[in-house]
């Protein structure tokens, strides 16, 4: 056991020496000019042999140092300077000067591995005295061409990346704050209305009254304390629900009938965002009928259908007094159209919303794949 736990802390050890002064890069380099070396001769055994040799070693050594020092320029110098500046010709132009100059240097390297062997260069490399740029055009440029061009293809890739996750992360920050503001949002018309309305009981019904303002009570301290999570459980949200809805019903004459089926079975297994549901209800008490003379009406029903969330709601409307649908204020002095932002960041391809403006009514169907207890998405709607 012992033995084992050294073993583990020695690789662990190791792993850390390695990145911490880069020797991941240096057996980059070694590894891949000598892969490139081998594809270029075509023999294994004949690499292996040349590395054994001064002028091997040498030669091996000439391709490792120049062009590791010429991609890090590229990288750390060229591309921060001039690619990520946009001066894309100078870009273009230094980077060729670098492939030049490196394959010069590579190539004057053979000159000293065959001084080092005692020979002449074209005799130790097999080339034809009279084509001596041959070394130039057929061994160091195209090797430090593709050395550029794989340096640059990983860090390019690199930064992508890296832009990606930054541009991620200011988005989720962005939505963050955006529903953080729109959750927010308070409705003074309510407080008011709700106080207005307990103060007229106070007299008519005083045991009403009592009830009423413990079920304000209760309403404001879910508002400010108990829904800062960005998932609650469903039950807490339909309990509010219901008394917003009592509440609410205080301002109404005799001439209101109010039908509501509020499920809460399986309650408890599931989490809703805060207020994703409340705009649509208030929306309906404050835009119904507004004729003395035509009935008042609303009919609410919440259940759940497996693991979806069904929100029907229909509500009398005299369409004199109403604006067009978008031109709506719901909740916290929100619009229907940030409703549906809402809606939209928070359940992206598992909510429908359809909202339909009738000859004197409007209706709201919402289906909404609600969260586990977990916190996941448990099925998306039309999977």
């Amino acid at each position: 056991m012992t033995t084992g736990r050294l073993s583990s802390n020695t690789v662990t050890a190791s792993l850390t020496f390695i990145e911490r002064y880069k020797i991941h890069h240096v057996l980059f380099w070694a590894v891949y000019h000598f892969t490139w070396w081998t594809i270029f001769s075509g023999s294994v055994t004949e690499v292996f042999q040349s590395v054994t040799e001064p002028h091997g070693i040498v030669k091996y050594l000439g391709y490792v140092l120049y062009q590791a020092a010429g991609v890090y320029f590229c990288l750390y110098v060229l591309i921060p300077r001039l690619l990520q500046k946009r001066k894309y010709i100078v870009f273009f132009l230094s980077t060729v000067g670098v492939v030049v100059l490196m394959a010069t240097l590579i190539t004057s390297n053979y000159f000293l591995a065959a001084r080092v062997a005692d020979m002449s260069v074209y005799d130790l490399f097999k080339i034809s005295p009279e084509s001596p740029i041959s070394i130039f055009k057929y061994n160091a440029l195209p090797s430090c061409v593709g050395a550029v061009t794989l340096g640059m293809s990983i860090k390019l890739t690199k930064i992508w990346i890296a832009s990606q996750k930054r541009q991620q992360v200011l988005e989720k920050e962005k939505l963050e704050t955006e529903l953080k503001f729109l959750k927010s949002q308070f409705n003074p018309h309510f407080l008011f209305n709700t106080i207005n309305s307990i103060f007229v009981l106070i007299n008519k019904n005083p045991e009403m009254a009592s009830e009423s303002l413990v079920k304000f009570s209760s309403l404001l301290r879910y508002q400010l304390y108990e829904c800062n999570s960005n998932q609650i459980p469903l039950q807490n949200e339909l309990a509010y629900i219901e008394s917003f809805m009592e509440l609410e019903s205080l301002r109404q004459n005799n001439n209101f009938e109010l039908t509501s089926n509020i499920s809460k079975r399986e309650g408890e297994r599931f989490t809703i965002a805060p207020f994703i549901l409340i705009p649509f209800i208030e929306n309906a008490f404050k835009h119904l009928s507004e004729d003395f003379k035509l009935k008042k009406w609303m009919r609410l029903d919440i259940y759940m259908d497996g693991k979806k969330l069904q929100f029907e709601l229909e509500n009398s409307a005299n369409f004199e007094f109403q604006n067009t649908l978008d031109e709506m204020h719901v909740y916290g002095g929100l619009g229907l159209k940030n409703v549906k932002r809402r809606l939209d960041i928070i359940y992206p391809d598992s909510h429908t919303l359809v909202v339909t403006k009738g000859k004197d009514s409007y209706s709201v169907k919402l289906e909404i794949v609600l969260l586990g207890e977990e916190g996941t998405v448990l099925k998306k709607v039309g999977a």
